[in-house]
């Protein structure tokens, strides 16, 4: 017992377990850990959500793999399995900060042992012919114009809407076409270039808060989601603009590494998930590579059956 006790192999004090409810573990990561998310406003609506269902009723004693698995398929019912899989990483998380920081004895994560049949789905969504100018169209019974602007400037950057939100004119270097992003989704700050088009977009007035643009992620998404009603595009989302751009940064004939200091993906399998060509430029580049090599070659030819230029009289008399 004492060499099981050096190795903290004894078993957990049920008597602890049975007194505390997984309700109490989700009360307190809703108060210590969330707050410090950059996203803590979402996960804590999600949680407190979570908090009127019955297994929040459970105590860690009794608690197991099999009751999140009940928990999972009357969820299902409502959510998609990929968005079910992602509300279910703070309690993941929460567990493992339970048993290291709060010194609660929970032998095992039940949710790792969790399944889900289903797949991710990697989204391939790009603008159709016409979507763009049916999109710029809608926006015109807008009460923000500035969300043109914003539309615009997504697509020729690939930023994600909360960095084009949070973007500050201080971090715009103008003569350097160049703007500093401190705060990423992945934690890394990234500076990456504007082109013509990008700085086009930008708005000429300052914000008072000394933000480049006046909206904020939330007011965009709002404005989004009555823009694509209007338009009829109610299966494009504002994400979608990111693909756009990046699929259209490859386009262009930039490298991996390019494009990835421009979205700042740090890892070139998901930057790839971005990367869809449409099958006109794939086309488009075929044919092109295909007419020079065709050229090329009847250059070459052309070269093999021009027949030598005679030697003169000079040369025939010197041999």
């Amino acid at each position: 017992m004492e060499i099981r006790a050096d190795r903290s192999d004894l078993p957990a004090d049920n008597g602890v377990l049975k007194t505390v409810r997984l309700a109490d573990l989700i009360v307190r990561y809703r108060k210590e850990v969330t707050p410090k998310k950059r996203g803590g406003k979402i996960e804590d609506s999600v949680l407190a959500r979570m908090l009127c269902d019955p297994i929040c009723k459970l105590p860690l004693s009794t608690l197991g793999t099999a009751d999140f698995a009940r928990y999972r398929d009357r969820r299902l019912a409502c959510v998609a399995p990929t968005t079910l899989k992602r509300q279910l990483n703070p309690i993941q998380h929460m567990f493992e900060v339970a048993k290291r920081d709060w010194a609660i004895p929970i032998k095992d994560n039940p949710i790792k042992g969790l399944r889900f049949s289903a797949k991710m789905r990697m989204r391939t969504r790009r603008l159709r012919p016409g979507e763009l100018n049916t999109l710029l169209k809608a926006t015109r019974s807008c009460r923000r114009p500035v969300i043109v602007q914003i539309i615009q400037f997504a697509l020729a950057t690939g930023m994600r809407r909360g960095e084009i939100a949070n973007m500050q004119w201080k971090d715009l270097d103008l003569k350097r076409r160049l703007l500093t992003i401190p705060v990423t989704k992945n934690g890394h700050a990234r500076t990456i270039p504007l082109s013509n088009d990008a700085i086009k977009k930008l708005p000429r007035r300052c914000s008072i808060d000394g933000r480049v643009f006046s909206m904020t992620g939330n007011a965009i998404h709002l404005a989004w989601d009555r823009i694509t009603e209007r338009a009829g595009l109610d299966d494009l989302r504002f994400h979608d603009l990111r693909h756009e751009a990046i699929s259209r940064f490859f386009e262009l004939g930039l490298t991996i590494p390019e494009v990835a200091t421009i979205s700042g993906h740090r890892d070139a399998t998901m930057l790839l998930r971005y990367a869809h060509a449409t099958s006109t430029a794939v086309f488009r580049k075929l044919n092109t590579s295909i007419t020079r090599r065709a050229r090329h070659s009847a250059r070459a030819v052309a070269r093999e059956r021009k027949p030598s230029s005679p030697k003169s009289n000079e040369t025939i008399l010197h041999s």
